[in-house]
């Protein structure tokens, strides 16, 4: 297995149904590893130090840290997705447009009802992302025993929270989901999606969460020394050619917003992992800038070396993997359950398409 002084960093993005893009992504991965290694029955918790996530990435990130493997997470997506969003009591759709008890009671099925986030059920270092509405700031968990939150002798201490509720406050998007309450001590604090954050797609963040020494980990930085897998949950578009003023009405702006600053916050994180690491894998970020491989970035030396797996949900992006019977339009909206086939299918041609063993080389 690897050396013991490389340490390898997996992060995925928020992006609700179309989380099994993502899968399909991680699914390849492991596949490809599990071909490098000569070992069959490999997970990735078996081969990744740290794995975060945000939202849908947070289920992804927590299903993997727990050592499941990717046909293991896939019935959480094909045969539950339509149970996750049952439409909720008309008394309650002024606030929130889908139940929560479904999603709940399974992630209370997946990871188990007591299972604690310092629970040594977790086989890796596991970050999620959620945002506290109580404080109006970003809250990003991880379950490193030396993080400055997670000492024992605190009456708040963040590793005896519940793993579910922690996902599912990472999952609270809001006017999808009610939000999650969670105490601490003697303070209780409400919870909503942490794709509303910067951190909807967490990869330069976690690789400072393991590099800086506030978080007490460390880890030494080298394109040789440290690996950065970041996946995507689909690149949607954002331009709107028929758009006219009389269209952005207060209904409009609110429903766009959070979308327009999730994209560009989430480019913004793959930008910054593309300049200060050694990028083997990536889709073009803009027409300006390209895909920054092979760019000397603002460093001497990389940092770490990364890879950027997403899939671009146009009608160009389809037909450069061989797809053109599907009509992308359908497969953007997050709660988009009845493409799920479709989703899938795209899910796992992009991988095919994108995910090379020699991407991992170095670090098996």
């Amino acid at each position: 297995m690897p050396k013991p002084e490389q340490r390898k960093i997996l992060s995925i993005d928020g992006g609700g149904i179309r989380g099994i893009l993502a899968l399909g992504m991680l699914e390849q991965i492991e596949l490809q590893l599990r071909g490098a290694t000569g070992q069959a029955d490999m997970v990735l918790a078996d081969y990744f130090d740290y794995i975060s996530g945000t939202s849908t990435g947070a289920i992804l990130a927590t299903a993997l840290a727990t050592g499941m493997s990717t046909a293991e997470i896939r019935p959480f997506y094909l045969e539950c997705g339509q149970e996750i969003f049952k439409k909720a009591a008309l008394s309650k759709r002024l606030y929130f447009k889908y139940k929560s008890e479904a999603i709940t009671q399974l992630l209370q099925d997946t990871f188990g009802a007591d299972t604690v986030f310092g629970s040594d059920k977790i086989r890796t270092l596991l970050m999620i992302v959620m945002r506290n509405a109580t404080t109006g700031s970003p809250w990003l968990l991880s379950n490193n025993p030396q993080a400055l939150f997670n000492q024992r002798d605190l009456p708040d201490c963040n590793l005896d929270l519940p793993l579910w509720q922690l996902v599912r406050a990472s999952t609270a998007a809001p006017s999808f989901f009610e939000p999650e309450s969670i105490t601490l001590g003697d303070n209780e604090f409400i919870f909503v999606d942490g794709g509303i954050t910067p951190y909807n797609n967490p990869s330069f963040q976690t690789f400072l969460m393991a590099t800086l020494e506030p978080y007490k980990l460390q880890w030494k930085t080298g394109a040789d020394r440290l690996l950065l897998v970041s996946v995507g949950t689909g690149m949607v578009p954002d331009a709107k050619r028929e758009l006219n003023t009389k269209d952005m009405h207060l209904g409009y702006t609110a429903t766009q917003t959070p979308q327009a600053l999730m994209s560009a916050a989430s480019a913004e994180q793959d930008i910054l992992c593309r300049s200060f690491g050694n990028c083997l894998c990536g889709d073009e970020i803009d027409m300006e800038i390209g895909d920054l491989m092979n760019s000397a970035g603002p460093v001497d030396k990389k940092l770490f070396t990364y890879m950027r797996y997403n899939t671009d949900l146009t009608i160009k992006g389809l037909e450069a993997i061989g797809i053109t019977d599907i009509d992308p339009q359908i497969l953007w909206p997050m709660d988009s359950t009845r493409q799920i086939d479709e989703l899938n299918r795209v899910g796992e041609t992009a991988a095919a398409f994108k995910v090379r063993s020699k991407h991992f080389a170095g670090f098996c």
